[in-house]
């Protein structure tokens, strides 16, 4: 054992836990951070108060509770996974019966501080399980089809939940983050064939039973797809938000209009600038250069995650960690593609950046147990 291994191994425990801490993945998330804040108060006129603030403190208090996970052991998730998956299909159960609506879609509990979404929750308690599952399931079984079976149907019972709120966004980030979990597992090639032969049957289904009695799709939904394929044909209705978004990110060019600059958003053509869209904003004032610059902190992020689990050699930890780095992959690339045109709008947030407390608040715990894997790896002999 050399001289600084023994030191580290007889430093009390919270202060080596602290230095164990993967500190270069907490700077890049307050670096995204600190970008929200920016264009927060660039949509809000320069005022601070409306957006920025309120997303600061969510973030201060986002960033405790990343060390306060990070600091529990791994073990103690691993045997709480399964409870933590029931507890979030037990709330997505409860916005049926008691959820609030807001913008013709029932998917909020309020719980007077905050509005919680159930469905934010589940896109980690998922991970969590199905990690726990193939940390628990010997690998010489993870093709068989009973045990494939199970993580399928633990996939699909939030899904069903989630599509019935309306959430087409969310309910496809749980397939896709559920699939790549099980893809990293081991499982074998041929099942994700039959699904994707399936989800093609199913998009075909989709524009089959438009306009009857047993459509698949709510309509405004429908009118997402249409406008995706041509928004051109209806430029001052449904493609209405798809070309002023389209606009924005042209008109910014290479560096941008400036801070606060931006036409698009400064004159209210920009829809849910300071949610869905806001990357917009962000293309319009700094242009392709502070377009490009989100995007390789965010890529930082991922490489993280990935070096960390590629590191780590408990099964847990690792799945668990690229199942929470593949998820946050989703939740960008999804929303760049959706304000660029490049995918349908499904109302996915810019992680990190877009203004909403429950989004905010539950990746930051994500990334706690990301820190909690990493702390807490096996190291030297």
């Amino acid at each position: 054992m050399s001289y600084l291994e023994y030191n580290l191994k007889t430093m009390p425990t919270g202060l080596r836990k602290m230095l164990y801490v993967n500190w270069a993945l907490v700077l890049l998330l307050c670096a995204v951070a600190g970008v929200g804040f920016l264009m927060l108060t660039s949509v809000a006129g320069g005022s601070m108060d409306r957006w920025a603030e309120p997303q600061m403190k969510r973030f201060a208090l986002g960033l405790a509770a990343m060390f306060f996970v990070g600091f529990v052991p791994i073990w103690f998730w691993r045997n709480t996974a399964a409870l933590a998956y029931a507890l979030s299909v037990g709330l997505l159960i409860a916005v049926e019966f008691f959820g609030t609506v807001g913008m013709g879609a029932q998917r909020w509990i309020d719980l007077g501080f905050m509005r919680l979404q159930p469905s934010e929750l589940t896109k980690i308690t998922l991970v969590m399980v199905l990690a726990a599952y193939y940390d628990w399931l010997d690998i010489r079984s993870v093709s068989r089809p009973q045990f494939v079976a199970v993580p399928l149907l633990l996939i699909l019972i939030p899904t069903f939940l989630v599509l019935k709120q309306p959430d087409l966004g969310t309910a496809l980030l749980l397939v896709a983050g559920g699939g790549i979990v099980m893809f990293l597992a081991g499982v074998h090639w041929l099942y994700f064939a039959v699904v994707i032969t399936m989800g093609g049957g199913l998009v075909a289904a989709v524009f089959l039973t438009r306009g009857t009695g047993w459509q698949l799709l709510k309509d405004y939904q429908y009118r997402r797809i249409d406008t995706f394929l041509d928004p051109g044909s209806d430029p001052l209705g449904a493609g209405y938000h798809i070309t002023q978004s389209k606009i924005a990110l042209g008109s910014g060019g290479w560096t941008g209009r400036g801070f606060m600059q931006g036409t698009q958003s400064r004159l209210n053509f920009l829809p849910e600038k300071h949610t869905d869209f806001i990357f917009t904003t962000l293309a319009e004032e700094f242009g392709f250069v502070g377009g490009i610059s989100l995007l390789s902190l965010y890529v930082l992020i991922v490489a993280f995650c990935v070096a960390s689990a590629l590191q780590n050699r408990d099964r847990f930890a690792s799945l668990l960690t690229l199942g929470i780095a593949a998820t946050f992959f989703l939740f960008f690339a999804l929303n760049m593609a959706m304000v660029m045109g490049l995918a349908p709008v499904v109302g996915v947030p810019l992680p990190l950046v877009s203004y909403g407390g429950s989004a905010m608040l539950v990746l930051m715990v994500a990334f706690g147990l990301v820190q909690s894997a990493h702390i807490h790896r096996p190291r030297g002999r």
